[in-house]
C-alpha cells in the first residue's frame, strides 16, 4: 500500500467525520508515518485489522472531498496566494514604481499574509 500524501490533507480538512479509531489508524500511517505493522503492534490488531480500517478511512474522505471539494478549494487559494506574492514582489522591485505604488505593494503584501493566516 504505497502512501499517498494527499490523504494527510484530507484527514485536516474531513478527519472529524471518520470514526475515532479510523482517526487514530488513518493519523498514524500518514501523518506519523508509521507502517501498519508498527501500527499493528502499538495498537495491539491484526496487520490486516489496521489496513482494513485506514482504506475505510480513505474511502469517507474521499467521498467528503468529492462532495465538498474544500481541499481543492484550499489548494487552489493557497496557489493563488503564493502567485499574487510573487506579482507584488515583481511590482515593488520594478525602479520606475512611485512611492504610491510601493505603497499599494505593502498594502497588499499585508493583505496576502492575513489571507494566509485565515486558512
Amino acid at each position: 500500500m504505497a502512501k499517498d500524501l494527499r490523504f494527510a490533507m484530507l484527514l485536516d480538512c474531513y478527519g472529524e467525520f471518520l470514526t475515532a479509531h479510523q482517526q487514530r489508524l488513518t493519523e498514524l500511517y500518514y501523518c506519523e508515518d508509521l507502517s501498519l505493522g508498527e501500527i499493528a503492534s502499538l495498537l495491539g490488531i491484526t496487520r490486516q485489522g489496521v489496513r482494513d480500517g485506514i482504506k475505510r478511512g480513505e474511502q469517507v474522505l474521499l467521498e467528503m472531498e468529492e462532495k465538498l471539494q474544500f481541499a481543492a478549494r484550499l489548494t487552489a487559494l493557497r496557489e493563488s496566494f503564493t502567485l499574487l506574492e510573487t506579482l507584488v514582489a515583481e511590482i515593488s522591485a520594478a525602479p520606475a514604481a512611485d512611492a504610491q505604488i510601493q505603497q499599494k505593494c505593502r498594502a497588499a503584501k499585508e493583505t496576502i499574509q492575513n489571507g494566509r493566516a485565515l486558512l
